[in-house]
């Protein structure tokens, strides 16, 4: 990957230092160690593949070179935020870059993967490095597969996991999409609602874009048998409000919770 390519398309961007690797373990291990080393706010790092790149709940994420768009972001807010919004704060400027290409169907999964046409198509991982009680940075990562290559092959662990299977951009767009702009269009987006992660307009912008909203699904959450419950909105801490069959009306927090269309019996 070309530093000097990327830092040129990306120059009148409010980024901080941009680095990019040909190879790399995983894009937010690297910004994390560089958050330590005094990375700045908005501070990019960018890979062309990942040997060890990580999804939630510590899965494999898949990374071939030349295929996809692996990156993460150095965040260092200057206004208390739930973390939990800055999930959305990358799912929802992917969301809104599909669909300036093309893509209407484009939604954010919550909590932290993007759907085109109800495959996925974007995972983002959230971590936070503190000192002492004091949240010193949020590293935002996100993977985003471009063209089909970056689909995981069948042996990939969770690869046929239903009924939201892994897809790529071009897939499902029928063209061939150039990476560093759709890098471009994201970092746009992302840039222009980070400001505003705090307000209430930001908190409704994600739930207008929520795959799922008014439908009833099956929630599972680790070994527990699933609930059953109606998709409603979002809180202001990101956290998702659901109604039980029984009336009662409930809020998720982000951790290792699924959300399944009812009718479908894979977890």
């Amino acid at each position: 990957m070309d530093s000097l390519g990327l830092r040129g398309r990306l120059s009148d961007l409010p980024l901080g230092e941009i680095r990019s690797c040909a190879t790399i373990g995983s894009t937010n291990d690297y910004a994390a160690e560089w958050a330590a080393q005094g990375a700045p706010d908005l501070a990019l790092v960018a890979a062309d593949e990942q040997t060890a790149g990580r999804g939630r709940g510590q899965r494999k994420w898949f990374t071939p070179p030349g295929a996809a768009l692996a990156f993460s972001l150095v965040l260092r807010p200057k206004t208390l935020a739930a973390v939990t919004r800055f999930s959305g704060l990358g799912a929802l400027a992917v969301c809104q870059a599909l669909q300036a290409f093309g893509g209407e169907t484009a939604c954010v999964k919550w909590p932290n993967d993007v759907l085109l046409n109800g495959r996925k198509t974007c995972g983002v991982l959230v971590e936070t490095s503190w000192l002492g009680n004091a949240l010193s940075a949020v590293i935002l990562g996100i993977g985003i597969n471009i063209a089909s290559s970056a689909v995981p092959p069948d042996d990939w662990p969770g690869h046929h996991e239903r009924p939201f299977p892994p897809t790529s951009v071009e897939a499902e767009l029928g063209r061939p999409v150039e990476r560093f702009v759709f890098l471009r269009a994201v970092l746009e987006r992302l840039c222009d609602w980070y400001p505003r992660v705090g307000e209430e307009a930001f908190v409704r912008a994600w739930e207008g874009n929520l795959a799922l909203r008014g439908e009833w699904v099956l929630i599972y959450s680790g070994d527990s048998d699933p609930l059953e419950a109606q998709v409603l909105s979002l809180n202001g801490d990101g956290s998702l409000n659901v109604r039980l069959r029984s009336g009662e009306q409930v809020s998720l927090r982000d951790g290792e919770i699924h959300l399944r269309p009812v009718d479908s019996s894979s977890k």
